[in-house]
């Protein structure tokens, strides 16, 4: 059995190249015990891969040439030889740029059975997924929402954007969206549970905050820093929260290590008794299963939509990646592999 895999062949500079990686074909291994191999579905894209590439983003150690290119993905398992799955599983973990896996099933891979069978496995990779509870958490831990509060989305469109205007409305508060074009405004309006929607790139973005927020904000939700942070940070009401999630802004950097903007408006925090806080997802790992089953629960009373941008194939990777930055995404950016 072959597998095809997309390895780092450079490091990028501005947008992604196809040739900053190589496909590769290469033997599926023999499995040793306590192994399983799955066949990829769907492969997850999110900003944070560009610094990957880069430095390891903090998180990871740096990928070397010729390393498979790292991500998230669901698939079924084939093989089993460990005794806690089973051939036919769904599962979801770090895959790789990669159409077959062999996991160890150890932490640091992270593999999760998909345990729900009410919407496409796709959904681990966003709403039901790591996404999904980015959103969940950071709005509801991090962000500390109640009700008729309002709620301000940067990147609003995005993978975990896309859930903020339901979760807020769950909450009986109001949200409004930031994103880069009117179909996306649309999107946001009419799918996706905003009260309103801003175009960054035509709008005047503080003035329409007001007409939208006359009262201004008490949670935002920054996936991107830079100047709409600026922004934002100047609308907070007292006692209002930032929830540091995304810094899209700085990624565009060539290096992907410099922010360029230098925030001007961080002493409104101090004037608005306010706070801003970053997170990582999985310091709430005890907690994914409450998520899922109340995501899953507001899914199936209509409660919570989702939104899936899926391009087909494994060399459309670094395409769909792209896509981020270009703010062509609509939703949860996936590529289908099987």
């Amino acid at each position: 059995m072959k597998n095809k895999r997309l390895v780092l062949a450079a490091r990028p500079n501005g947008l992604i190249k196809n040739t900053d990686f190589r496909m590769e074909e290469v033997d599926v291994p023999e499995l040793a015990e306590g192994q399983i191999l799955v066949k990829t579905k769907f492969l997850s894209l999110a900003p944070v891969m560009k610094f990957y590439m880069l430095d390891g983003a903090g998180i990871e150690q740096p990928l070397q040439f010729g390393d498979t290119m790292r991500g998230r993905g669901v698939g079924e398992v084939i093989v089993s030889k460990n005794p806690r799955f089973s051939e036919g599983d769904i599962v979801h973990g770090k895959f790789g740029w990669q159409e077959y896996v062999v996991s160890n099933v150890q932490a640091y891979d992270m593999m999760y059975k998909v345990k729900q069978s009410t919407v496409s496995p796709s959904t681990a990779l966003g709403v039901l997924g790591v996404t999904g509870f980015t959103s969940y958490f950071g709005l509801y831990e991090v962000g500390a929402l109640k009700a008729n509060e309002n709620v301000l989305v940067s990147s609003a469109a995005g993978g975990v954007g896309s859930s903020l205007g339901f979760l807020s409305t769950i909450r009986s508060s109001k949200a409004v969206g930031l994103t880069s074009t009117d179909k996306k405004k649309k999107l946001l309006t009419e799918k996706l549970g905003y009260v309103a929607a801003i175009n960054y790139k035509t709008e005047d973005v503080s003035k329409q905050i007001d007409a939208y927020l006359p009262d201004g904000v008490d949670v935002y939700f920054d996936n991107v820093g830079g100047e709409i942070l600026d922004i934002a940070l100047s609308k907070l009401k007292r006692y209002g929260r930032v929830v540091s999630c995304g810094r899209i802004a700085s990624y565009q950097d060539g290096s992907g290590k410099n922010q360029s903007y230098a925030l001007k408006n961080w002493h409104m925090l101090g004037a608005t008794r306010s706070k801003m806080e970053g997170f990582f997802i999985y310091d709430y790992e005890d907690r994914f299963e409450e998520a899922e089953a109340n995501m899953i629960q507001w899914i199936q009373e209509g409660k919570l939509n989702y939104h899936e941008d899926i391009l087909e194939g494994l060399e459309r990777m670094p395409e769909a990646l792209n896509r981020l930055f270009e703010g062509k995404n609509q939703g949860k950016q996936l590529v289908k592999i099987s």
